[in-house]
């Protein structure tokens, strides 16, 4: 299985990606970077001109997006980039916890040397490119930390069960500019849960995550509601 977490990892023979497989790959960063914010509509010729290719592969491609949970779609009416919601960010934060707590905990039971390598070097790239704001690596880094662990439990399944949560939390992740003291916070967090890893603590591995993830989805909920608030008082 691939160790990077990417929407369409390998494309075809020699790594070589189908049309469709590129538009949903350009509709899905175009959508994580906030440049098709949720609920932007997505008409078919517009895309197909932005990307420069015919509405076939696009269309194949929101409905690879559809799958991920990225876009909703209703036939006869068209397709949307699904909404952000504080009741959808609570959902996904459940159940990515109740996927990815077992996954850690099966990492941590199984985990060697070379998973810390690779741990470890998606964590300094992440670190990395979070200084100089390359959001696009730093959000592939990110993943390729996190599924690192997960992949290190042994079970394909459960990694590709984690994947379409993932891709919705990350929506809400990388709104924003990160400080400097946001960096190193999320460091030492993800630093965390790899010194259990490694240590082959799954209670406290477990119980790093599960800080990190509640730590995430509580400032996610505060800039939500700030957000909102603002919207109510500048339409009152």
């Amino acid at each position: 299985m691939n160790s990077r977490l990417e929407l369409l990892p390998g494309g075809g023979r020699g790594g070589r990606r189908t049309l469709a497989e590129t538009a949903a790959a350009e509709l899905h960063q175009l959508i994580l970077s906030g440049e098709l914010p949720s609920g932007t509509p997505l008409r078919l010729v517009e895309l197909a001109n932005r990307l420069d290719m015919s509405q076939m592969p696009v269309r194949e491609g929101l409905r690879r997006l559809e799958a991920l949970g990225l876009v909703d779609i209703i036939p006869h009416r068209g397709a949307w980039v699904r909404e952000l919601s504080l009741e959808d960010l609570h959902d996904t934060h459940e159940t990515r916890l109740a996927l990815e707590s077992l996954a850690v905990r099966a990492a941590a039971e199984h985990f060697g040397e070379e998973d810390a390598e690779k741990a470890r070097a998606a964590l300094a790239e992440l670190l990395q490119l979070s200084r100089v704001e390359d959001s696009v690596g730093a959000r592939q880094a990110h993943a390729d930390f996190h599924f690192s662990l997960y992949r290190a439990g042994g079970s394909q399944w459960l990694a590709r069960a984690i994947e379409p949560v993932w891709q919705n939390s990350e929506r809400y992740r990388f709104g924003s500019r990160q400080t400097a003291f946001q960096i190193e916070r999320n460091r030492q967090e993800h630093q965390a849960i790899l010194d259990a890893c490694i240590a082959r603590d799954a209670d406290a591995a477990e119980q790093a995550l599960r800080n990190h993830l509640a730590g995430a989805v509580q400032r996610i909920t505060e800039t939500m509601t700030s957000k909102q608030n603002s919207q109510r008082e500048g339409t009152s």
